[in-house]
């Protein structure tokens, strides 16, 4: 069992919270994952690691709820614990396998967007703790949905903030202020770190191929089962097939078949989120035509 020791809401149905789970904490690296099961009958969540502390032995996780597993996870509460908190998993990010002076050749952009910011987090803390640079933007449709951004303001050289109804920052979305600040700006980049939902990566991916900055992204968001067994997180880069959980989840975000990992993900979001349905309307005798039992 795996205690809760701090729980937060970072907005209405974003929480953070941070786990008591001491060797998980000492062999955590940015840009990898953790598998959280709430009971001995829960799913498998794969989340991605929000932050670590090796001292006091907890691992920091932020999730949306946006299914019936994280839905339940939500309700916990300080003190009480989950089931399994297995990791870490995957592959670090590709950041940690360079020198420092290698590190600081590199002009790094982040672009994250929505829950994407969490992951994000522990690679521009990574990079502050050895004293590189890196600039990082995060969007979201409204300044009521930023998380994290107090958090990034201290580890970022420079934060940019977008909102598509312009209530923060600059009006419109993250790939748009890449976009300015590249060509009106006149920033230069040569790395860009993309992680968010799959669409926003899609076409981030192709802001950054126009521009001609190299791109890694990230795709913890099709994961389901986090071993590669249910094939989910099937997907293809450069004509290949890969894994997320198991060859990732980072990626060349410029060789990724965007709309086939799209296809896949709403596949497997169907039972998922009649679950929710279930969970949440089992005394309104399924007024929402979510097929009920089925």
């Amino acid at each position: 069992m795996y205690k809760i020791v701090s729980k937060r809401y970072l907005t209405d149905n974003i929480i953070y919270m941070d786990i008591l789970a001491p060797r998980v904490a000492k062999a955590c690296k940015p840009g990898q994952f953790v598998i959280v099961i709430n009971d001995e009958k829960g799913e498998r969540i794969p989340l991605t690691v929000t932050d670590y502390d090796p001292v006091a032995g907890t691992v920091a996780i932020v999730f949306q709820t946006v299914g019936k597993s994280t839905y339940d996870l939500a309700k916990y509460e300080v003190g009480d614990s989950v089931e399994s908190f297995v990791g870490p998993l995957g592959r670090p990010s590709d950041l940690c396998d360079l020198t420092v002076d290698e590190l600081k050749q590199k002009k790094i952009i982040f672009v994250c967007g929505g829950v994407g910011t969490a992951p994000v987090y522990p690679q521009v803390k990574y990079l502050h703790s050895l004293g590189v640079d890196c600039d990082v933007i995060i969007g979201a449709r409204s300044e009521s949905l930023l998380i994290l951004t107090e958090q990034m303001e201290k580890v970022a050289t420079n934060l940019y903030i977008a909102t598509d109804d312009g209530t923060k920052g600059f009006k419109g979305n993250g790939s748009a202020l890449l976009n300015k600040l590249v060509k009106e700006d006149g920033k230069e980049y040569n790395h860009a770190v993309v992680i968010g939902p799959m669409i926003m990566m899609k076409f981030t991916s192709m802001t950054t191929k126009e521009l001609g900055i190299p791109t890694v992204v990230s795709l913890n968001p099709i994961m389901v089962d986090g071993t590669g067994m249910c094939g989910a997180c099937r997907v293809t880069v450069g004509g290949e097939v890969k894994f997320a959980c198991v060859d990732g989840p980072e990626f060349d975000g410029h060789k990724i078949n965007y709309d086939e990992a799209m296809r896949r993900q709403t596949m497997y979001k169907t039972e998922e989120g009649r679950a929710m349905l279930k969970e949440q309307e089992k005394n309104d005798n399924h007024k929402c035509g979510c097929g009920g039992d089925k």
